[in-house]
């Protein structure tokens, strides 16, 4: 119960939390019996309601309570039920030192695994529900053997090596759930496409598109599954596919396929750098009868493919603002009475912004991959200074912070989409001209 309800309410506090929990688990403990009254869990259920819409209520805030407390019965409770908060796209959750862990641990066991599991939980919520039970369940297990064992060190670091499988997995799915809840099945298809396709830029479209497809259904399986091993059992399906297929095409994706742990290999896969760009000539842009066709958003996300493999250096929240603006232009113009008028004007406008859209996130994101942190950040203080000789320390200061804020936490494979986007795109009302914006 705390799990669920701190993945539900991700910005409630503990207390938040635990006043929650200990309503539903006493609502449980009356109803749930033998013998309990029929009406048990509704009458129950309905105090419960009615303690939601008081004054002062104790449990997790919510600006959508007051509109669910305007309903009455069945009606607000549904309405209350429904209530969750989005989940946090910055992971907040810090493990401490084994001595802190120990600590906290040996004051009161009980309070220390349900503020581990309201924290944890609130961070990685996007996780499967199956796989956050298994990873709390361990971390819990081993911070209990451990913090009594007469060799703690040496207990901590076994531990930590046998839980790293389903730790991974849990960062892991998290970030891929995050993705496909914001992103849809469609355009998950697609950001997988493309990490792949700048992982190795000489596979083909016809042999990354169908691994792009295979992991979207994956995760459109699993992300909300309650089956014990739906992630791990199909990743490592995905896995064994992906290594059939790339292989012999590329040694990096040789060597990750080296191991007997299909997950490890995926981890391996999915931390691969992106691949230096192949010299290949322009990409062929689909036709205005092209786009409009059947075949016409294939045709877009193989466009974008092409482009993804010549620029490997450009980060998915760039990307993804390609195939935003691809889908918007073939919605807008497929449709309208002029259909070649519009494209050819969607062109010329998309035709002089692309080629610096795509250099400027290539160069951001080359220098971020190619240099260690403090040399990528005196790059960046060197090209402001060029660019604005005028401006104060101060000034030139805090850019190089924004920019390598971006840069590292927007650059990385698996990066937040929803603070990436925003980050390239501060005014979502914007014109198409402007949409592509630059980093902050």
């Amino acid at each position: 119960t705390i799990i669920a309800n701190s993945r539900k309410f991700s910005n409630a506090t503990f207390e938040e939390i635990s006043h929650l929990v200990r309503e539903i688990v006493s609502l449980a403990e009356t109803c749930c019996t033998e013998g309990a009254d029929p009406s048990c869990y509704d009458d129950g259920s309905s105090a419960l309601s009615a303690k939601s819409c008081s004054g002062g209520s104790p449990f997790p805030d919510h600006p959508g309570t007051a509109g669910c407390c305007a309903h009455e019965g069945l009606e607000q409770k549904l309405c209350l039920a429904a209530l969750w908060h989005p989940p946090q796209e910055l992971p907040r959750y810090l493990q401490p030192s084994n001595e802190e862990l120990c600590q906290a641990f040996k004051k009161d066991p009980k309070d220390f695994a349900d503020r581990f599991l309201h924290e944890y939980t609130s961070s990685y919520g996007q996780a499967p529900l199956p796989v956050l039970l298994g990873s709390t369940r361990t971390f819990l297990s081993m911070v209990s053997t451990c913090c009594i064992s007469p060799a703690p060190t040496a207990c901590f670091l076994k531990e930590k090596l046998e839980r790293k499988t389903i730790s991974l997995l849990t960062l892991m799915s998290n970030r891929v759930c995050s993705r496909f809840m914001v992103y849809g099945k469609d355009k998950l298809t697609f950001s997988y496409l493309t990490s792949l396709a700048q992982k190795t830029p000489g596979a083909s479209f016809e042999d990354l598109f169908p691994l792009a497809e295979d992991a979207a259904e994956v995760f459109s399986e699993c992300c909300d599954s309650v089956a014990e091993d739906c992630m791990q059992k199909k990743l490592s399906e995905h896995t064994a596919k992906a290594c059939g297929v790339l292989s012999a095409r590329d040694e990096r994706f040789a060597d990750c396929c080296k191991g007997k742990n299909l997950m490890q290999n995926y981890f391996c896969i999915l931390a691969l750098p992106p691949a230096p760009a192949l010299k290949l000539p322009e990409a062929q842009k689909p036709t205005n009868e092209q786009l409009c066709s059947e075949e016409g958003a294939r045709l877009v996300m193989r466009y974008l493919f092409e482009l993804a493999r010549r620029h490997t250096g450009v980060p998915d929240a760039f990307l993804g603002k390609l195939y935003d603006a691809s889908k918007k232009v073939s919605g807008e113009c497929c449709s309208a009475k002029d259909t070649s008028a519009c494209l050819e004007s969607k062109r010329q406008q998309m035709g002089e912004e692309l080629a610096p859209f795509l250099e400027k996130a290539n160069q951001l994101c080359g220098q971020y991959t190619e240099l260690n942190f403090l040399d990528f950040k005196k790059r960046l203080r060197d090209t402001l200074m060029q660019k604005m000789p005028e401006a104060s320390p101060e000034l030139l200061g805090q850019l190089v912070e924004q920019r390598a804020d971006f840069a590292s936490t927007c650059c990385p494979p698996n990066s937040p989409p929803l603070y990436c986007a925003s980050k390239v795109n501060p005014r979502p009302q914007s014109t198409p001209r402007r949409a592509g914006g630059q980093p902050p």
